[in-house]
């Protein structure tokens, strides 16, 4: 009955930015010959695929749009076409080893996807699909571009992000830290650029790559905008986003940059610092503090389940729980009839007993209905995917869960730290492995 939790969007156009290049509008005026039809070229090839003029100026239109509506500056067209299908390149190999590895997206679990972004919005399919038209995006192309960025994500977690281990010593050397800097949670808003290097660069390379870093710098220092130089040189995977890192605490971060962070003000901006993917600039944009509050009111149920599915109708199954709520009313055990009646394997045994509820952990149906309860009474019968259930409170406490929340917290932080250099390496190391073609 877990569900997964969303966050959404405060509106359309902020969303669509997550997806700048997952979509095309329709196609902008192209080249064409003196009959009128419209002139196509490869401008890349990659491994057994082409990418094409038409394809590249459907991006670069799309991505000029996204740009103008940040308000940030357009580098000179060349350098933009650049960046861009330099992006298009690392998403046709990553799709191609997906399709080696026969990572798929079925047309449900798109479907879910596209609703769910539709929700966010505060839109249902009906009116996601208008806007989208509005907005002059193909919805066809939308759908096969959101299961491609799927599919990426199910690769890329596959491939990196699993094989991310986070040990007890680290999570304990982290929390340590903290309380050596009195316990105090800030966050951090950082901008990024990465001049990147192959693998196995040589002198001559890294030394080209140390000089180009510090001419960045000192345009940056001189005033130039972050985001538009971002968009215009950086070989970082946010490059197109003006370099933005989002609020991170200072121990997500790679250490390199952790260490730099902690001791500059916001406006700040780094000396080139150096890794194996080759010379980062980093700038402070925004320091804020973060205090947050983990007491939480957890609520002691239990439960009996009828389910529904082809052997048991949902109306069957409506009166099937009617009948036991009845015996409940009428003095029989809770907890005998659960070991006896109810269909759910993992509480049955108990009793039905679910032990100590979180907020958010159990389907919206479910908690609403548990949550109107007071201790010792029993619920209607309450209608969930699962199928008919009855629920009763047997008590509740106001629980401090500070510290297994700053284990997780801890956990995930030092993930997406390493999380970070490790995607760069992995996305550097497929781009040196495969064969490309640029005809740009």
């Amino acid at each position: 009955m877990s569900k997964s939790n969303h966050r959404p969007s405060s509106h359309l156009g902020l969303l669509l930015l997550l997806f700048a290049t997952l979509f095309a509008p329709s196609l902008p005026a192209a080249e064409q010959s003196q009959t009128g039809e419209l002139i196509d070229r490869i401008v890349a090839v990659v491994n057994d695929d082409v990418i094409t003029q038409l394809e590249l100026d459907a991006e670069v239109a799309d991505i000029k749009r996204q740009l103008r509506a940040q308000q940030t500056q357009l580098p000179p067209e060349a350098v933009l076409r650049r960046q861009i299908l330099e992006r298009m390149i690392l998403r046709h190999i990553q799709l191609q080893m997906a399709q080696r590895m026969h990572i798929t997206v079925d047309d449900d679990s798109l479907n879910r996807a596209i609703a769910n972004i539709a929700a966010q919005n505060g839109m249902d399919l009906g009116q996601f699909r208008e806007t989208l038209a509005r907005e002059g995006i193909d919805y066809a192309r939308f759908r096969e571009n959101i299961r491609d960025e799927i599919v990426i994500n199910r690769l890329q977690k596959r491939q990196v992000a699993d094989r991310i281990d986070v040990t007890s010593q680290e999570i304990d050397a982290y929390l340590a830290n903290q309380a050596v800097q009195g316990g105090k949670h800030y966050l951090y808003h950082l901008g990024h650029i990465l001049i990147g290097l192959p693998e196995a660069a040589s002198a001559e390379a890294i030394g080209r790559a140390r000089e180009k870093a510090w001419e960045v710098v000192a345009e940056l220092r001189a005033g130039a905008d972050f985001a538009a130089t971002a968009v215009a040189v950086s070989d970082g995977r946010q490059a197109l986003q003006g370099g933005d890192l989002g609020w991170r605490e200072a121990s997500a971060l790679p250490t390199l940059f952790a260490d730099w962070v902690l001791s500059h003000a916001p406006g700040d901006i780094s000396d080139p610092i150096r890794s194996p993917s080759g010379f980062h600039i980093i700038k402070l944009l925004e320091r804020r503090s973060d205090q947050p509050q983990h007491l939480v009111t957890q609520t002691h149920a239990r439960h009996i389940l009828v389910r529904t599915g082809p052997a048991r109708s949902d109306q069957r199954a409506r009166q099937r729980i009617e009948t036991l709520r009845s015996r409940l009313q009428a003095g029989e055990d809770f907890a005998e009839l659960a070991r006896a009646n109810s269909d759910d394997p993992g509480t049955a045994a108990a009793g039905g007993d679910l032990g100590w509820v979180n907020p958010g952990t159990m389907v919206p149906p479910f908690e609403k209905a548990m949550d109107a309860l007071q201790p010792g009474q029993l619920s209607a019968p309450v209608k969930t995917r699962f199928g008919w259930h009855l629920i009763e409170v047997l008590e509740r406490r106001q629980q401090d869960r500070t510290k297994e929340v700053q284990r997780n917290q801890a956990s995930e932080t030092i993930r997406q730290r390493k999380l970070d250099p490790a995607m760069q390496a992995w996305l550097r190391k497929l781009r040196d492995e495969a064969f490309v073609d640029v005809r740009l």
